[in-house]
């Protein structure tokens, strides 16, 4: 008999389905509603995330939960009644008058926010971040005193489950000291190469969208199940079966938003290949956020800046976009793809100096959430910790600390996962080159299926049946390191060193 687990079965699939009505409403309220209706669609997502939290932290569900712990569950099950616990715990320990608060707080935030970065002024939503500071300090100590961990792995355990700084900073720290040399070393080597040759624009906006359609369909997106819009920040949202992205256009400049897609459609893919089985079940659902991050990261990094990649996307490019000449050749394009340059913004930054990005953003929301840094002084401490790690300075807050929504939404915590996930990218990658020796080639012919294969197989289908560490180590044979990231770097920025 499994009574006590299928009414929680039930119930979660309740809980599950009004995270996807959230998930889809926050998307349309960034993308496609008017702003005027801001404060109407606050309380609606406020609605909804107190119900859902109601639902969880209901007074029946510790007992439920230890009762369906007593029963003859199979490995799928054990795994999903995992979740379900964890799902609980991460919400008895916050009062409903707290939940609702965060959620209308961030709700304003975000749209300060759009008009502070447009204005580089952080002075206009400093007031309004601090008080989402407050309302996610007090959930973190809630949640602290709940899973007996400190403030900011509270927070981090949110996205990335049982993961604690202390093991990052040690991943952090061995990457860090890797990664000065290594970049002075590139960026010599790219000097005294011949100079890149211009790609000449305008590229209208249509035909941008075209090629990333078309590129995302040859990857195995499934336009019948998702959509691709614009947006200021791109990100990927929706549900397993309903699958949004959006990216950022130039018209002088189509790289950018191209590398955006792709790896928007990393995540996409992800999300699309979950056990259909398991939809609305916690085992079901998405590993964590390193794991989501290795996927977009796999697919645009490991994948779509390699030159057995643009092999196949060279004159699809030059196709869709009406180039022709020495220009849009593959080696050209392979250098515009691996150029090396510090600069301001994470998500146009290259592989090599986005860790810096991410170490900065880290060390500072550990330092805000533990107390040792005010708010005010986040601009200064931004610009400072850039300039020590890249040698850059912003001129301005919105090429600064304004440039990422995650604070500004109440996602702290989430940030070491991106580094994270390049990390188990090049793991998973050279594990998947490992098994199929003829993958490279398949890519380069624009054949994705054997690398679809092998991700729907170790990564996608597993949802959470696993935890991250033991996915990555039954999948690559080894735990999470920085080795394969670091041999990945150097096999591509210097092959002959």
């Amino acid at each position: 008999m499994r009574d006590s687990y299928n009414q929680l079965s039930e119930r979660f699939r309740r809980i599950l389905v009004l995270g996807d009505a959230e998930a889809v409403l926050r998307w349309d309220q960034s993308v496609m509603m008017p702003g005027g209706g801001a404060s109407d669609r606050a309380e609606q997502v406020a609605v909804l995330e107190t119900t859902q939290h109601g639902l969880l932290a209901a007074p029946d569900m510790e007992e439920l939960l230890d009762s369906a712990a007593t029963e003859d569950l199979d490995e799928w099950r054990t795994a999903n009644l995992a979740g379900m616990r964890r799902m609980w715990v991460h919400a008895a320990a916050l009062p409903e008058d707290l939940v609702a608060a965060k959620s209308h707080a961030a709700s304003a935030c975000e749209q300060i926010w759009r008009m502070a970065r447009a204005e580089a002024d952080f002075q206009q939503v400093l007031p309004s971040l601090r008080t989402l500071l407050n309302l996610t300090r007090e959930g973190a100590a809630a949640k602290s005193e709940k899973l007996g961990v400190g403030l900011y792995d509270a927070l981090l355990d949110e996205y990335e489950p049982d993961a604690r700084s202390a093991d990052i900073d040690l991943l952090f720290e061995d990457l860090g000291g890797f990664l000065p040399d290594f970049l002075s070393r590139v960026l010599e080597r790219q000097a005294a190469e011949p100079p890149l040759l211009d790609l000449a624009g305008p590229f209208p906006v249509e035909r941008q969208e075209a090629l990333g359609r078309r590129l995302m369909s040859q990857l195995g997106f499934d336009f019948e199940h998702g959509r691709l819009d614009v947006s200021l920040h791109p990100f990927c949202g929706g549900t397993q079966g309903d699958v949004r992205l959006t990216t950022r256009y130039d018209p002088a400049d189509f790289t950018s938003a191209l590398m955006g897609v792709l790896h928007e459609t990393g995540h996409a893919l992800y999300e699309m290949g979950l056990p259909d089985a398991w939809r609305h079940q916690p085992v079901g659902g998405a590993m964590g956020m390193s794991i989501h991050e290795s996927q977009s990261l796999l697919i645009e990094m490991q994948v779509c800046r390699s030159r057995d990649f643009l092999t196949y996307a060279a004159p699809v490019i030059a196709d869709e976009l009406g180039g022709g000449g020495p220009a849009w050749d593959i080696d050209n394009l392979t250098r515009i793809y691996t150029r090396v340059k510090p600069d301001f913004i994470r998500v146009d930054a290259d592989e090599v100096t986005y860790p810096a990005h991410v170490i900065l953003r880290y060390e500072l929301e550990k330092a805000l959430i533990q107390g040792s840094m005010d708010l005010a002084d986040l601009p200064e401490a931004w610009n400072d910790g850039l300039e020590r790690l890249l040698g850059i300075r912003p001129p301005n807050d919105g090429l600064g600390c304004l440039q990422d929504i995650h604070w500004y939404d109440g996602a702290w915590g989430y940030f070491p996962t991106y580094t994270l996930g390049a990390m188990t990218a090049a793991q998973l990658f050279a594990a998947a080159q490992q098994a199929d020796t003829e993958l490279l080639a398949a890519i380069a012919q624009g054949d994705f299926v054997p690398l679809m294969t092998w991700l729907r197989a170790n990564v996608h289908g597993m949802g959470c049946s696993l935890s991250a560490p033991d996915l990555l180590r039954q999948a690559t044979g080894e735990p999470l390191s920085t080795t394969a990231f670091k041999r990945h770097l150097e096999a591509r920025y210097l092959p002959s060193a």
